[in-house]
Protein backbone atom coordinates (compact mmCIF):
# COMPACT_ATOMS: atom_id res chain seq x y z
CA UNK A 1 0.00 0.00 0.00
CA UNK A 2 2.80 2.53 0.98
CA UNK A 3 4.54 1.05 -2.15
CA UNK A 4 1.47 2.16 -4.14
CA UNK A 5 0.92 5.86 -2.49
CA UNK A 6 4.76 6.67 -3.20
CA UNK A 7 4.31 5.72 -6.49
CA UNK A 8 0.92 7.78 -7.36
CA UNK A 9 2.67 10.69 -5.17
CA UNK A 10 5.97 10.84 -7.60
CA UNK A 11 3.93 10.29 -10.81
CA UNK A 12 1.90 13.40 -9.39
CA UNK A 13 5.05 15.17 -8.36
CA UNK A 14 6.61 14.43 -12.14
CA UNK A 15 3.32 16.10 -13.85
CA UNK A 16 3.30 18.92 -11.36
CA UNK A 17 7.05 19.72 -12.64
CA UNK A 18 6.61 19.06 -16.09
CA UNK A 19 3.52 20.82 -16.54
CA UNK A 20 5.61 24.33 -16.55
CA UNK A 21 7.51 23.08 -19.18
CA UNK A 22 4.87 21.87 -21.72
CA UNK A 23 3.11 25.62 -20.53
CA UNK A 24 5.94 27.36 -21.89
CA UNK A 25 6.85 25.45 -25.17
CA UNK A 26 5.10 27.32 -27.37
CA UNK A 27 5.68 27.27 -31.07
CA UNK A 28 7.14 30.45 -32.03
CA UNK A 29 8.01 31.17 -35.36
CA UNK A 30 10.55 33.86 -34.30
CA UNK A 31 14.02 33.10 -34.38
CA UNK A 32 16.37 34.16 -31.50
CA UNK A 33 17.83 36.10 -33.90
CA UNK A 34 14.55 37.65 -35.38
CA UNK A 35 13.67 38.26 -31.34
CA UNK A 36 17.34 40.10 -31.28
CA UNK A 37 16.52 42.49 -33.92
CA UNK A 38 12.85 43.27 -32.60
CA UNK A 39 13.79 43.77 -29.00
CA UNK A 40 16.71 46.36 -30.48
CA UNK A 41 13.80 48.54 -32.11
CA UNK A 42 11.09 48.25 -29.79
CA UNK A 43 10.65 52.46 -29.86
CA UNK A 44 10.85 52.88 -33.27
CA UNK A 45 7.98 52.31 -35.43
CA UNK A 46 9.47 52.24 -38.67
CA UNK A 47 12.28 49.68 -37.98
CA UNK A 48 10.17 47.37 -36.21
CA UNK A 49 7.75 47.44 -39.03
CA UNK A 50 9.81 46.47 -41.46
CA UNK A 51 11.48 43.85 -39.65
CA UNK A 52 7.64 42.35 -39.72
CA UNK A 53 7.32 42.82 -43.21
CA UNK A 54 10.96 41.32 -43.56
CA UNK A 55 10.21 37.93 -41.30
CA UNK A 56 7.18 37.66 -43.08
CA UNK A 57 8.17 37.87 -46.36
CA UNK A 58 10.70 35.61 -45.38
CA UNK A 59 8.35 32.44 -44.32
CA UNK A 60 6.39 33.47 -47.89
CA UNK A 61 9.88 32.94 -49.78
CA UNK A 62 10.97 29.81 -47.48
CA UNK A 63 7.25 28.71 -48.56
CA UNK A 64 7.83 28.94 -52.41
CA UNK A 65 11.24 27.58 -52.65
CA UNK A 66 9.86 24.72 -50.69
CA UNK A 67 7.16 24.05 -52.72
CA UNK A 68 9.59 24.06 -56.13
CA UNK A 69 11.58 21.92 -54.70
CA UNK A 70 10.75 18.17 -55.72
CA UNK A 71 12.29 16.94 -53.44
CA UNK A 72 10.13 17.94 -50.39
CA UNK A 73 8.06 14.99 -49.67
CA UNK A 74 5.76 16.89 -46.82
CA UNK A 75 4.93 19.52 -49.18
CA UNK A 76 1.43 19.95 -47.53
CA UNK A 77 2.56 19.85 -43.33
CA UNK A 78 5.25 22.26 -44.30
CA UNK A 79 3.20 24.49 -46.59
CA UNK A 80 0.86 24.43 -43.58
CA UNK A 81 3.27 24.93 -41.01
CA UNK A 82 4.91 27.72 -42.95
CA UNK A 83 1.42 29.68 -43.29
CA UNK A 84 0.76 29.32 -39.91
CA UNK A 85 4.26 30.94 -38.99
CA UNK A 86 3.51 33.48 -41.68
CA UNK A 87 0.01 34.51 -39.57
CA UNK A 88 1.39 34.50 -36.41
CA UNK A 89 3.96 37.06 -37.77
CA UNK A 90 1.38 39.20 -39.46
CA UNK A 91 -1.08 39.13 -36.47
CA UNK A 92 2.50 40.49 -33.97
CA UNK A 93 2.88 43.12 -36.67
CA UNK A 94 -0.51 44.12 -36.72
CA UNK A 95 -0.59 44.21 -32.38
CA UNK A 96 2.55 46.54 -32.73
CA UNK A 97 1.21 48.79 -34.78
CA UNK A 98 -2.30 48.99 -32.85
CA UNK A 99 0.39 49.81 -29.70
CA UNK A 100 2.03 52.76 -31.35
CA UNK A 101 -1.20 53.86 -32.65
CA UNK A 102 -2.23 53.94 -29.26
CA UNK A 103 0.95 55.86 -28.17
CA UNK A 104 0.01 58.57 -30.14
CA UNK A 105 3.13 57.53 -32.61
CA UNK A 106 4.32 59.00 -35.97
CA UNK A 107 3.63 55.95 -37.95
CA UNK A 108 3.40 57.45 -42.06
CA UNK A 109 6.83 55.63 -42.73
CA UNK A 110 5.92 52.42 -40.49
CA UNK A 111 2.43 52.43 -42.61
CA UNK A 112 4.00 52.96 -46.39
CA UNK A 113 6.01 49.78 -45.51
CA UNK A 114 3.43 47.63 -44.36
CA UNK A 115 0.74 48.71 -47.10
CA UNK A 116 4.05 47.87 -49.47
CA UNK A 117 4.01 44.53 -47.71
CA UNK A 118 0.42 43.49 -47.91
CA UNK A 119 0.71 43.95 -51.64
CA UNK A 120 3.18 41.64 -51.74
CA UNK A 121 1.77 39.29 -49.69
CA UNK A 122 -1.61 39.21 -51.41
CA UNK A 123 -0.23 38.38 -54.42
CA UNK A 124 1.77 35.48 -53.01
CA UNK A 125 -1.26 34.42 -51.21
CA UNK A 126 -3.08 34.13 -53.99
CA UNK A 127 -1.22 32.49 -56.53
CA UNK A 128 -0.59 29.95 -53.75
CA UNK A 129 -4.42 29.77 -53.83
CA UNK A 130 -4.11 29.31 -57.42
CA UNK A 131 -1.05 26.94 -57.46
CA UNK A 132 -1.99 24.42 -60.42
CA UNK A 133 0.86 21.88 -58.91
CA UNK A 134 -1.29 20.85 -55.71
CA UNK A 135 -3.42 18.08 -55.81
CA UNK A 136 -6.73 18.66 -54.12
CA UNK A 137 -5.70 16.20 -51.56
CA UNK A 138 -2.83 18.28 -51.21
CA UNK A 139 -4.65 21.79 -50.71
CA UNK A 140 -7.48 20.15 -48.55
CA UNK A 141 -4.53 19.94 -45.67
CA UNK A 142 -3.63 23.91 -45.41
CA UNK A 143 -6.64 25.18 -47.33
CA UNK A 144 -8.09 26.37 -43.69
CA UNK A 145 -5.30 28.18 -42.54
CA UNK A 146 -4.36 29.67 -46.45
CA UNK A 147 -8.22 31.11 -46.38
CA UNK A 148 -7.14 32.61 -42.97
CA UNK A 149 -4.02 34.17 -44.06
CA UNK A 150 -5.49 35.53 -47.31
CA UNK A 151 -8.60 37.15 -45.19
CA UNK A 152 -6.53 38.01 -42.26
CA UNK A 153 -3.89 40.20 -44.80
CA UNK A 154 -6.95 41.50 -47.44
CA UNK A 155 -8.51 43.34 -43.94
CA UNK A 156 -5.63 44.43 -41.89
CA UNK A 157 -4.32 46.14 -46.06
CA UNK A 158 -8.06 47.81 -45.85
CA UNK A 159 -6.86 48.84 -41.72
CA UNK A 160 -3.60 49.92 -43.14
CA UNK A 161 -4.73 52.54 -45.79
CA UNK A 162 -7.42 54.11 -43.29
CA UNK A 163 -4.44 54.05 -40.87
CA UNK A 164 -2.35 56.24 -43.14
CA UNK A 165 -4.66 58.70 -44.12
CA UNK A 166 -5.78 59.19 -40.49
CA UNK A 167 -1.79 59.34 -39.74
CA UNK A 168 -1.21 61.60 -42.83
CA UNK A 169 -4.73 64.05 -41.32
CA UNK A 170 -3.34 63.82 -37.34
CA UNK A 171 0.28 65.16 -38.53
CA UNK A 172 -0.70 67.57 -40.79
CA UNK A 173 -2.39 69.20 -38.62
CA UNK A 174 0.44 68.96 -35.45
CA UNK A 175 2.45 70.83 -38.03
CA UNK A 176 0.42 73.61 -38.80
CA UNK A 177 0.39 73.59 -34.74
CA UNK A 178 3.74 74.16 -34.40
CA UNK A 179 3.86 76.56 -37.09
Amino acid sequence: MKACRRFLASIFLLALLASPLLAQRRDDPLTPDEIDQLRDTAIEPEKRMKLFVAFARARLVGLEKMRSDPKVTDRARQTHRLLEEFVTIYDELNDNLDNFDARKADLRKAVKTVIEGDTEFQAKLRGLKDDPRASKEESAEYQFVLSNAIESVDSSADDHRKMASEQEEIWKHRKKEKE
